[in-house]
């Protein structure tokens, strides 16, 4: 027994831990300036909610179908090669967002930059997972990962409020920065990762970097011709969905329905807090289980979050716009939205891990970078269609009170347009239990043809 241990505990190699150090980095820029991207677009740049909701739609769906043809040009060029060019242009791109705000074709540039700077980290830092582990200790090495993803989106977003809002220095009064400085701060992280790879990351598994451009495109084909991946990804993507707008609508609806001082990008922080805390235990207690039904768990679990978070204006009704903890308070639209997020990250151990596992062992040997980069179209749809219907949700129920037609209203005038706020949340809520049922369906019908391919082979 104590030998089997260690063997499933096996030591990692020096690429695994030095492309899960570059992940952190690239975590902390990325999320630093994604939860603050829409305020940016609108309270910046100058676009409305819908146009900030269909850029940032652009942007974040863009970054996730691209490493699908980012993830097969790594597995030719190599790893090294393919994360020096990405933390090259992300390093560019959000340091010139800051220097260059309001500059409308310059921004959109700088955001394409960005996007493809990104989708090489997410295929070659989840093919490096899937080339450094093996069956018997993937799902851990994809723990392992999934934690350090959280460590830095943890840190982007702990650091993004005090950069937007400015720091309160006491009696020395309050140092204002402004939201634009994201930027170089997502820039310095991005720089420190490419100084990181330079020195330390060296290709793993070289000999599989030598692939033609006709082996390439067998590969694509056979890889697009399996139905129960692509199945899967529709059916994933409805988490995702809820996941990925709540960083296009949740701060809008926090500062609109709040006030200024309220610290949605703190609040956010509670997910990465969640599956840093938990999607190590829950790993463990899942490990007996297949992939599929530990993510049916954490989808069933979903909608529930989603419900929470539209609860505020409710519970707000009971107590009052502030609820007292002793050490600090919160309004209760905030308290809910907490909670929905805890609640959302909890869900999300179960899911994710395991379904970057699933994929890396659907992978042929040396077309580990192609088919991640494909596990992350469930992104591509849930950031086109969620940050779409973002920002037609808010300015349906959550207006921008700087609208021409609403500016110079009192606070009673604008009351009547705030007043459905939460209906946003019941849209996403109804997109979360459908998904759930649906991979309910999907790991049935998946058990009953997995048996007969059994049964037909025997």
């Amino acid at each position: 027994m104590a030998e089997d241990k260690t063997n499933i505990k096996e030591k990692f190699p020096r690429a695994f831990w030095t492309a899960n150090m570059t992940e952190l980095f690239e975590r902390a820029a990325f999320y630093g300036m994604f939860i603050s991207l829409t305020m940016y677009l609108t309270d910046t740049v100058g676009f409305s909610d819908i146009e900030a909701g269909f850029i940032g739609a652009f942007f974040s769906s863009g970054l996730y179908v691209l490493p699908l043809f980012a993830g097969a040009l790594a597995d030719k060029i190599g790893y090294r090669k393919s994360l020096m060019l990405a933390f090259a242009l992300m390093t560019i791109g959000y340091f010139t967002l800051a220097a260059l705000p309001q500059q409308v074709p310059v921004v959109i540039a700088l955001l394409a930059f960005i996007m493809v700077g990104g989708a090489f980290i997410k295929s070659v830092i989840t093919g490096t997972v899937a080339k450094s582990s093996n069956e018997k200790n993937r799902a851990r090495a994809y723990s392992i990962f999934y934690s350090i993803v959280n460590v830095g989106a943890f840190t982007g977003k702990l650091i993004a409020k005090p950069i937007r809002t400015g720091i309160d220095l006491g009696p020395l009064g309050n140092f204002s920065i402004g939201i634009e400085y994201i930027g170089y701060y997502s820039a310095t992280m991005t720089f420190i990762a490419l100084v990181i790879v330079f020195f330390m990351f060296k290709n793993i598994d070289t000999k599989q970097t030598s692939k033609s451009i006709q082996d390439l495109i067998k590969g694509f084909k056979h890889l697009i011709a399996q139905p129960r991946l692509w199945v899967l990804i529709l059916i994933i993507s409805g988490f995702w969905l809820i996941q990925h707008q709540m960083y296009a609508s949740m701060p809008k609806y926090i500062v609109r329905m709040v006030g200024e001082d309220a610290a949605p990008e703190w609040y956010a922080n509670i997910n990465p807090a969640m599956v840093m805390i938990f999607v190590m235990l829950v790993s463990r207690w899942t490990k007996n289980l297949k992939a599929v039904t530990t993510m049916t768990i954490g989808m069933v679990l979903m909608p529930f979050s989603v419900f929470f978070m539209s609860a505020g204006p409710l519970l707000q009704g009971y107590t009052g716009d502030s609820i007292s903890f002793g050490f600090t308070a919160l309004h209760p639209i905030a308290l809910m939205m907490v909670m929905g997020i805890a609640f959302q990250g909890f869900a999300e151990c179960f899911i994710s891990p395991r379904y970057l596992e699933f994929f890396s062992l659907q992978s042929p040997k040396g077309e580990e970078g192609m088919y991640l980069g494909f596990a992350h179209l469930h992104s591509f749809v849930a950031n086109f269609i969620g940050f779409g219907m973002s920002g037609i949700l808010l300015d349906s129920y959550c207006p921008n009170p700087n609208k021409p037609e609403l500016v110079g209203l009192s606070p009673e005038q604008l009351a009547p347009y705030y007043e459905h706020a939460h209906y946003i949340w019941y849209v996403f809520a109804g997109i979360g239990l459908l998904s759930a049922v649906s991979l309910i369906i999907y790991s049935k019908v998946l058990k009953r043809i997995d048996a007969k391919k059994e049964a037909a082979a025997v």
